[in-house]
């Protein structure tokens, strides 16, 4: 007995070390482990647009307070988008306004338009 206990101890000790001398290979990419289930931990979204500038889903190119200052009272912006540009945040570390960029450039993508914003389609004519 003493002796499983002996090279259990001792397999243990060699892969913590690998680990810890591997850690700059390894560490970097932690954060794209997905754990099975963690799409379904709850977060709430903000509802209303005092909500989303507390949220960070503001900025000077982007501005809310216009609206919270002129009472609007609707259900701020839509909850799609505003899930997906936080999860861009979280996930790439970036502020708003890159993480909203990010998100047109992907819908732009999904929707068969160029970054210049020009239709994909090789049927597609332009007159100027």
């Amino acid at each position: 007995m003493s002796y499983l206990l002996y090279s259990v101890c001792v397999s243990l000790v060699v892969v913590a070390t690998a680990l810890f001398l591997t850690r700059s290979c390894w560490l970097r990419r932690l954060h794209e482990l997905r754990l099975p289930g963690s799409d379904y931990l709850y977060a709430r979204l903000p509802s209303s647009f005092a909500g989303d500038i507390e949220a960070g889903l503001s900025s000077s190119t982007f501005d809310l307070t216009g609206n919270v200052d002129g009472g609007d009272a609707r259900a701020g912006l839509d909850d799609a988008a505003k899930a997906e540009v936080l999860r861009i945040m979280k996930k790439r570390r970036l502020p708003f306004d890159q993480a909203r960029k990010v998100y047109m450039e992907n819908r732009f993508k999904a929707n068969g338009i160029g970054p210049d914003g020009r239709p994909r389609d090789p049927k597609f004519v332009s007159f100027s």
